[in-house]
């Protein structure tokens, strides 16, 4: 699942959910249930954390296990 995807980066990249949170401008406790797949995380949410990461929507999503943009 997708959300098991944004828990691993934002860790791998040394990111407090608070800090992710904070990037996207909504409340940490909406990100935390992104990560926990308690709730859907919208397109654009998506996109903005490709940005952060360096990496595809499509790795983020879970459609590819290619971390590079194509």
């Amino acid at each position: 699942m997708f959300f098991r995807r944004l828990e691993d980066l934002r860790s791998d990249h040394d990111l407090k959910i608070k800090e992710v949170a904070e990037y996207l401008q909504t409340h940490p406790n909406v990100y935390s249930r992104y990560e926990k797949g308690e709730r859907e995380i919208p397109v654009w949410a998506v996109v903005k954390l490709s940005e952060l990461y360096g990496c595809s929507t499509d790795y983020i999503l879970g459609l590819t296990d290619r971390y590079e943009r194509a």
